[in-house]
């Protein structure tokens, strides 16, 4: 794993776990500024494509990327950026990616999510509708033949995607081969438009962990705690040989499918209710309540995150766009343009 974004800093020393939740505040907090810079840029005509904001999932998201470790598969969506920061994603990858910059781990040659480094266990998104699942497998399986045991792999999929034909191949896949896959599901209560009463009938997306005979768990996905605790013990489970784990997360998706969209199709109902809760918030009045951080230590990690995300931001405006005259036609898998390896 590459070197982690944010350090927690000298608060939170009551025990480890408050340690880590202070961590992964500041991660989840480093994400959504990001995200709110990335449409500010895109609002403004410096980033072509799309921009999709995790705005609502950032606890959900880093608490996968937290209970991962060195040697592990991730394979991250289009709301994980706090998940992304939290498995090691230098914050440069990511504004790179955005502006275009060759020097960005795809080399310009591909915009928002679809970055990774695949050598150190990230992996760039192919689709969010299923796909990764089944690389995840693959990865997984690899492993195996190579006589490589103790990690895990790990995707996010949203409540649409467990519809497609891959979701259900992939999770058969990974049930009968028994392999540690931990599939985390954002049930954001929408896949782009269509409501949950539209797109299954099942009781609880935790009935179709059952029906290929996988373990579940349901967690608040407002709730940071509730997250690191459920998603930790899922990758436990399966670090320890018990197979494939499914988490269910409930939530909504507090902003558009994309920014070009305004979300008006949304439950106003639903917007009041404890799913429409903020998950920063949330996290933010706990910390107060138990004394792990005050309104100056909160103000002070907003700012230092605002800071850290301009600077990357105007460094990489600075840095020289592509140059089709110059560019190596090549796969980036070749050593000319291999991850640590710089274009001769």
């Amino acid at each position: 794993m590459f070197q982690a974004v944010l350090n927690p800093g000298a608060l939170g020393k009551a025990s480890p776990f408050c340690d880590s939740y202070l961590k992964a505040y500041r991660l989840a907090l480093l994400s959504r500024i990001l995200d709110e810079k990335f449409a500010s840029l895109y609002r403004a005509g410096k980033i072509h494509g799309g921009v999709f904001m995790g705005r609502g999932q950032e606890v959900l998201s880093v608490s996968l990327g937290m209970a991962l470790r060195p040697g592990d598969v991730f394979a991250p969506l289009i709301r994980d950026a706090a998940g992304r920061l939290a498995f090691g994603e230098p914050l440069l990858d990511a504004v790179r990616t955005y502006l275009g910059s060759p020097q960005g781990p795809m080399r310009a040659r591909d915009g928002n999510v679809h970055r990774g480094r695949p050598l150190e266990g990230l992996f760039p998104m192919i689709s969010h509708l299923g796909a990764m699942i089944s690389v995840v497998n693959g990865a997984l399986l690899a492993r195996r033949l190579k006589g490589v045991s103790g990690t895990v792999g790990a995707t996010c999929i949203g409540e649409g995607g467990t519809s497609t034909g891959s979701f259900h191949e992939a999770v058969n896949q990974a049930a009968v081969e028994k392999l540690p896959l931990v599939l985390v599901v954002a049930n954001n209560q929408y896949a782009y438009s269509t409501p949950n009463s539209r797109q299954f009938a099942c009781r609880s997306l935790l009935d179709r962990a059952h029906g290929y005979g996988v373990e579940g768990c349901a967690v608040d996905g407002t709730d940071l705690e509730a997250c690191l605790k459920g998603v930790g013990e899922a990758v436990e489970n399966a670090r320890a040989g018990r197979g494939p784990q499914l988490v269910v997360a409930r939530l909504l998706r507090l902003c558009g499918h994309g920014e070009h969209d305004d979300a008006g199709y949304v439950d106003a109902k639903l917007k009041q209710s404890p799913l429409g809760r903020d998950c920063l918030k949330v996290a933010e009045e706990l910390m107060q309540s138990r004394n792990w951080a005050g309104p100056e230590a909160l103000a002070a990690w907003r700012s230092e995150a605002v800071q850290k995300i301009e600077q990357a931001v105007a460094q990489v405006q600075r840095e020289p766009g592509p140059d089709p005259f110059k560019e190596v036609w090549s796969a980036l898998s070749c050593r000319a343009l291999s991850e640590g390896v710089e274009e001769s």
